[in-house]
């Protein structure tokens, strides 16, 4: 709390410095978010050693793993090795 308050004190002071407040707070949140959502991952590597080692053998090939597809069709690809 008494970091706020001295950013809103140094703000008051020197305006110029809101637009820098504004976007570290925002990279910092951004930043935190997005390792949040890495933390709980797709649902493609679940923290489960024990009862499913290799989760990534059950996925249908179809299934888009990546945030942002640009080059890949997931739609149009088979499976390819040994089914499990």
């Amino acid at each position: 709390a008494e970091m706020i308050k001295l950013m809103f004190q140094h703000a008051q002071k020197h305006p110029g410095l809101i637009p820098q407040f504004f976007f570290m707070t925002l990279g910092i949140t951004g930043a935190t978010l997005y390792l949040i959502r890495l933390a709980r991952g797709p649902h493609v590597t679940l923290w489960d050693k024990k009862n499913n080692p290799e989760p990534w053998n059950q996925l249908d090939p179809t299934y888009q793993y990546k945030f942002v597809a640009i080059n890949t069709n997931y739609k149009n690809l088979k499976k390819e090795g040994p089914d499990f």
